[in-house]
């Protein structure tokens, strides 16, 4: 097997599908590695995805909506939900 040393995990995918798509891919699974952090306890490695968008804390027992792959999105990070209800 080749090395996959600009790829990492995508490589396993070899020449299939496209560039762009095995990218997008390598992004979320980077993302998805790092220690997710429950936005209301704060507690680290706790969240489960209970589906895509709806998340669970196992430590305080929130369950919340956030992204697909990621508890919380760059637009949900910069505008807290009392300016969404203003908008």
């Amino acid at each position: 097997m080749a090395k996959t040393k600009s790829v990492k995990s995508a490589g396993r995918f070899g020449p299939r599908y496209g560039a762009t798509l095995r990218k997008r891919l390598l992004a979320i699974e980077q993302k998805s590695e790092k220690g997710l952090r429950c936005p209301k306890c704060k507690s680290v490695d706790k969240l489960v995805r209970v589906a895509a968008g709806i998340w669970d804390c196992r430590a305080c027992g929130a369950r919340f909506a956030g992204g697909a792959f990621v508890p919380q999105t760059t637009l949900g990070k910069t505008l807290t939900p009392d300016e969404l209800k203003l908008k």
